[in-house]
C-alpha cells in the first residue's frame, strides 16, 4: 500500500426534492471556516477535546497524516502546517482551493445530473485530467450529493458512491475564503510512511477506522496498515495523538507501544448486542 509523495503548494452538510447554492462559505465576519466537505467519520466533534492539548504546542507544525474532511487543521488553525492523504482526488480540491476554487459547473440535487458527473469524473480520473480544476469541482458536487457523503473507490480507481436521498443540499459555489486560511498549509498525496515528519512536529493521526469497511481510497486499509501506522508514530520524539475506534485489538496495540489512553464517546450510533449505543472512540496520546 505504500505510495511516493506528490506535495502540491497550489493555491459541510445537509442532506430530494430541491437544492439551494450558497456563494461564499462565510463573509468577512463570520466565525472560524467550517469543514468544505461533508465527510464520514469527521472530527469536527472532537477538536474541543484536541484544542488543550495544542494550545501548549502552537509554535510547532500540525502534521496529518490522514487529512481527511479537514476538521481538525480548520479547527486548531495552525500557523504551519503539512496536511497528507493517500485520496489524490481529495488532495487536488484543497489544492484549488489554495487558488480560490470558483464551481461553474451544473449543481443540483438531480440523480440524472449526478450520475453524469460521476461519469465524467471517473473519466477524467483515468486520465492526465485528474489534477485540473475541473476535477475538483466534480469531486466536490459528489461528495455533497452522493449517499451520506460517502468517499468510497472500486479496485479500477472509480467512484462508485451511488446517489443519494437528501430533501436538500447547500452547494457553495465560491471557495475563496478557505485561499488565505490554506495558503500556509502544504499539501501531500501520500501514504503515510512517505509523510515527512520533523522530530519537533506535532502528529494527529486519525487511520480510517478498525472497521469492516476500508475501501477509502485505491488499495484500502488493512490490520497491517493500521499496525506499520502505530508503530510509526510510537518512534516520533514529538508529541504525538491518535484517534480511532476504541476495538479492543486497538487498544491492545496502542498500550503495547507506549500511548496513553483516554475514551470518548462519538457521535454517531453503532449495533450493540441488539441495541443503538453512541460509538466508543480512543484518543491515545504520547510525548506530551
Amino acid at each position: 500500500m505504500k505510495r511516493g509523495a506528490a506535495t502540491m503548494r497550489r493555491d459541510a452538510e445537509t442532506g430530494r426534492v430541491s437544492s439551494t447554492e450558497s456563494q461564499s462559505p462565510l463573509d468577512a465576519d463570520a466565525a472560524p471556516l467550517s469543514p468544505p466537505l461533508k465527510w464520514a467519520g469527521g472530527k469536527r466533534w472532537l477538536t474541543p477535546s484536541l484544542a488543550p492539548i495544542w494550545a501548549s504546542h502552537r509554535h510547532r507544525r500540525l502534521v496529518e497524516p490522514f487529512c481527511g474532511g479537514l476538521a481538525v487543521a480548520l479547527g486548531l488553525d495552525p500557523r504551519r502546517a503539512l496536511l497528507a492523504d493517500t485520496n489524490p482526488h481529495l488532495i487536488n480540491f484543497y489544492a484549488w482551493l489554495q487558488r480560490g476554487l470558483r464551481i461553474t459547473l451544473p449543481m443540483r440535487n438531480d440523480e440524472a445530473l449526478f450520475y453524469r458527473h460521476r461519469t465524467r469524473f471517473n473519466a477524467l480520473a483515468r486520465s492526465d485530467r485528474a489534477g485540473t480544476a475541473e476535477a475538483a469541482a466534480l469531486f466536490y458536487f459528489l461528495n455533497r450529493t452522493c449517499y451520506n457523503g460517502l468517499c468510497r473507490f472500486n479496485r479500477a480507481g472509480e467512484f462508485n458512491v451511488p446517489f443519494g436521498r437528501y430533501v436538500r443540499i447547500g452547494y457553495t459555489r465560491d471557495f475563496t475564503a478557505y485561499r488565505a486560511a490554506l495558503a500556509r498549509w502544504t499539501f501531500c498525496a501520500s501514504d503515510i510512511d512517505a509523510v515527512g515528519f520533523s522530530r519537533n512536529d506535532f502528529i494527529y493521526a486519525d487511520p480510517p477506522y478498525d472497521v469492516q469497511f476500508t475501501q477509502y481510497s485505491r488499495g484500502g486499509f488493512t490490520w497491517d496498515d493500521q499496525v506499520r501506522t502505530a508503530e510509526r508514530l510510537a518512534k516520533h520524539p514529538g508529541p504525538v495523538v491518535l484517534s480511532n475506534q476504541a476495538t479492543p485489538r486497538i487498544r491492545k496495540l496502542y498500550r503495547q507501544l507506549g500511548f496513553t489512553l483516554r475514551y470518548l464517546n462519538a457521535p454517531r450510533m453503532i449495533s450493540c448486542t441488539g441495541r443503538r449505543v453512541p460509538a466508543r472512540e480512543v484518543l491515545a496520546a504520547k510525548n506530551l
